[in-house]
């Protein structure tokens, strides 16, 4: 007996299987709020790091910015968010992250098309931007402020060609912690249904607050129905007793990474990372995605960051 056809049909069947399953959990391709279910992030393929630089990494240098220096830069060592990309791309980078902080106060349609044009010259993309905000307060004029800006730095991101916004929870101020937590998810499932629509996912960030730890940052991500939101986890925020251990619990849910060359344990002082620790969390999780330099290390970033970028370069190819 040929057994050849009934095995070709039953491979197609579970393929097809697969496929529904997969399908469940990404919703349909196109549609702006969709229902997932609380599961790491479904990848089809081994893990893939792609190197990135954050702006914020020049915090002290940008002539634009929105909030005062720590220190004030020479003349020379002053730049513009055009002369960022070019940073990057002169250190072999696959991407640029955009921080908001960073552009003039009048961000025009010309300048959002001058830095498609000039990543994508210079064999780059965006990976996405990342924008400050508190989602944690309730409904009013003041929540409504925060989301327009949100929603404004999703539309940039996308005329940018960018895939992915930073965005924050917040701090709980007078409320409880629960009555701060549903707030947050309020907010993020109406910005996540913006951001669908326009294929932009929301990273939120494991920055203080509601989600200074883990357990508050999956507990938000697994509340907000929608399969454009995931995890924007920065190496460098967690002061746990066991950073590594927490960072490990959250990069399933990863959407996009920024790699501090700094760790800072609870209740010691900041310490070296150990970076080829780190990118083997993300490497064993499966993660397929940036892998950003956000450096903020007391060195100068123009002799740093070069540095850092190489060696992190290295680590990523292994």
């Amino acid at each position: 007996m040929n057994l050849k056809p009934m095995t070709s049909r039953r491979l197609f069947l579970e393929g097809a299987s697969r496929a529904v399953a997969a399908a469940a959990v990404w919703g349909s391709v196109g549609s702006g709020l969709e229902l997932r279910s609380a599961e790491p992030i479904l990848r089809r393929s081994p893990s893939k790091l792609l190197l990135g630089l954050a702006a914020y990494s020049f915090r002290d240098n940008f002539i634009d910015s929105s909030h005062n220096r720590e220190r004030q830069p020479p003349v020379d060592k002053l730049i513009s968010i055009l002369d960022f990309i070019d940073i990057c791309a002169s250190n072999h980078c696959d991407g640029v992250e955009l921080t908001s902080y960073y552009f003039p106060k009048s961000v025009t349609p010309e300048l959002l098309a001058n830095i498609r044009r000039r990543t994508f010259v210079n064999g780059m993309v965006v990976s996405g931007s990342a924008v400050g905000n508190r989602f944690t307060m309730p409904k009013g004029d003041e929540r409504d402020k925060e989301m327009a800006h949100v929603k404004r730095w999703i539309d940039h991101t996308f005329a940018m060609g960018g895939s992915h916004l930073r965005v924050f929870a917040g701090d709980r101020g007078k409320l409880s912690e629960e009555e701060a937590r549903k707030h947050c998810v309020e907010a993020l499932e109406e910005c996540c249904d913006y951001a669908g629509k326009r294929g932009v996912f929301l990273g939120i960030e494991n920055h203080g607050g509601v989600v200074a730890e883990p357990d508050g940052l999956l507990e938000i991500v697994k509340a907000v129905k929608s399969s454009w939101l995931g995890v924007n986890l920065d190496t460098g925020n967690f002061s746990t007793t066991d950073p590594y251990a927490d960072l490990m619990r959250c990069a399933p849910y990863a959407v996009n990474v920024q790699i501090k060359s700094e760790i800072q344990p609870r209740g010691k002082s900041k310490v070296l990372a150990d970076l080829p620790r780190l990118v083997k969390i993300l490497k064993d999780a499966g993660y397929r995605g940036f892998v950003t330099l956000e450096y903020e290390a007391a060195e100068d970033a123009f002799t740093a960051v070069p540095r850092l970028l190489a060696e992190l370069k290295r680590l990523l190819a292994a």
